[in-house]
């Protein structure tokens, strides 16, 4: 059925396909979301800082 060449090429194939297919399950489910909601608390954190900068230009 299989030379032992093309055994092993089988083997690498499916084990790289596995490595890839769980990678992008780990940045799926946590390295994408962990950089969105981190981006959006920096992001409210300086719109908080412009209004407390614009109240202190005004007094």
């Amino acid at each position: 059925m299989f030379e032992f060449d093309q055994y092993l090429g089988f083997l690498a194939f499916l084990t790289i396909l596995t490595i890839g297919f769980w990678l992008m399950i780990f940045l799926i489910t946590f390295v994408v979301p962990y950089w969105i909601g981190g981006s959006l608390i920096e992001r409210l954190k300086e719109i908080k800082e412009e209004k407390k900068a614009k109240r202190a230009a005004k007094s």
